[in-house]
């Protein structure tokens, strides 16, 4: 009779065990992605015969601070690194590791994963690391706005699917805008405006009118969409004056910019980049250390308290959805006169639902959101500057690298994290 459960520890018993058991298919699963690198990187035929690969730090015909290249046996190399992989997973499997060591530990398998892959594909060849941090950088751009505009919204209670629509108007207005009037800061301010008023329809339809905020969001894309692809075949390919190649000239910080590696990378960008900056110290210093944040986290978390000490829950809500509107739009002035690109239908590509995945991969965080924004840009990034290697890996799978490093991410934290309790509903005064 000892061994018999009880009806209400039956269930705790069975979730206590299932906790037990997480560290091992975790570990596992790291453990066997060491023993695959190992195998594929460290072992395999691209690394043979004494191949090398050589990383450059140095942006070609880069000016400042020159670092020497750094040649390394390719086999030996990964060959230690998916070691590396093997023993983290090993120790999750042993330990259950919690809080910041498990962080810890994440970060050094995948690091190691990750420098393993980019040995064996430069394996034989020379890879500008510099080259990729830039185009990390730009491709984390819009991605971080998108992200700080979703933080605005779902903090303040409203769920903003629409940020790829957003960055589509976005990047309409500014091309066309700054193409008829021949000016850049025109086209920069159209750019905003056209994503703060599709931020506004958002915060019309679901404060006002209630609409389910999920299929909302998703209308409101399927809108933007037609709308700047119409305009886009009846007023630019037509008529090419319409939609130029314009982008604002580089600001090189002296000093900075100089700097070896990151110098040219993060201090030699232009206006749209440092107001990126600017943006997110903003928000992270507004959101948690001032009266409207205090407001903004009240009202996504529980609107009613909010009202009861006179704060008015649907005011701060649509302030809020339509200034990250104007921040998303900012994120599709970045993709065209940001990046010197003429606007095509869709360029958004799929980017806003990224912005969205970084957001919840950043636990709803200013500065977390940018994390996860770098981390799925430089996913871009790598497969952008892989591709000239001639790599066995296809192009068309490179090409789906952010998004599956989205995926992956997004579906490693089901159940781990928690949105603002008051997200997606709507508030009604009774």
């Amino acid at each position: 009779m000892s061994d018999t459960l009880t009806p209400s520890a039956g269930p705790a018993a069975a979730t206590a065990a299932a906790t037990d058991r997480g560290h091992w298919y975790v570990g596992g699963a790291m453990t066997l992605a060491g023993l695959y690198g190992l195998w594929a990187f460290g072992l395999g035929s691209r690394t043979d015969d004494g191949a090398q690969a050589t990383f450059s730090w140095n942006l070609v015909g880069g000016q400042g601070l020159q670092v020497p290249d750094l040649t390394v046996p390719a086999a030996p190399t990964a060959i230690v690194l998916s070691l590396v992989c093997v023993a983290v997973g090993l120790l999750r499997i042993a330990l259950r590791l919690t809080g910041r060591r498990r962080v810890a530990a994440t970060t050094v398998h995948l690091v190691a994963f990750v420098a393993a892959f980019l040995v064996w594909a430069t394996a034989g060849h020379s890879l500008n690391f510099t080259s990729v941090l830039n185009a990390t950088v730009l491709a984390a751009t819009p991605l971080i706005l998108g992200a700080l505009c979703g933080v605005l919204c779902e903090r303040s209670g409203v769920i903003n699917v629409a940020i790829e629509g957003q960055f589509l108007v976005g990047a309409f207005a500014a091309a066309f805008f700054a193409s008829i009037t021949d000016s850049l800061w025109v086209g920069l301010v159209a750019g905003c405006l056209g994503g703060g008023l599709l931020g506004a329809m958002l915060a019309v339809f679901a404060n006002r009118y209630l609409v389910q905020q999920v299929v909302l969001g998703v209308v409101i894309n399927l809108f933007a969409a037609g709308l700047t692809g119409f305009l886009y075949e009846r007023l630019m390919q037509t008529n090419p004056e319409y939609n130029k190649t314009m982008t604002f000239g580089a600001i090189d910080i002296p000093l900075l910019s100089d700097l070896p590696v990151i110098g040219p990378v993060l201090f030699g960008q232009n206006i749209v980049f440092y107001l990126m900056i600017v943006l997110i110290a903003v928000v992270q210093i507004g959101l948690f250390h001032t009266r409207w944040g205090l407001r903004t986290r009240a009202v996504g978390e529980h609107p009613t308290a909010a009202d009861t000490v006179g704060i008015r829950v649907v005011g701060m809500r649509y302030c809020n959805v339509i200034l990250g509107g104007l921040i998303a739009g900012l994120g599709g002035v970045w993709l065209t006169i940001g990046l010197n690109i003429t606007f095509n239908k869709n360029m958004a590509a799929g980017q806003g639902f990224i912005a969205l995945a970084a957001l919840i991969f950043g636990r709803w965080s200013p500065l977390g959101a940018v994390s996860a924004a770098l981390l799925f840009g430089f996913a871009g990034g790598v497969s952008v500057s892989l591709q000239p290697l001639e790599t066995p890996v296809p192009t068309a799978f490179l090409s789906m690298t952010p998004y599956l490093a989205t995926i992956f991410a997004v579906a490693g934290l089901v159940g781990a994290v928690r949105a603002p309790a008051a997200d997606g509903i709507p508030y009604t005064k009774r």
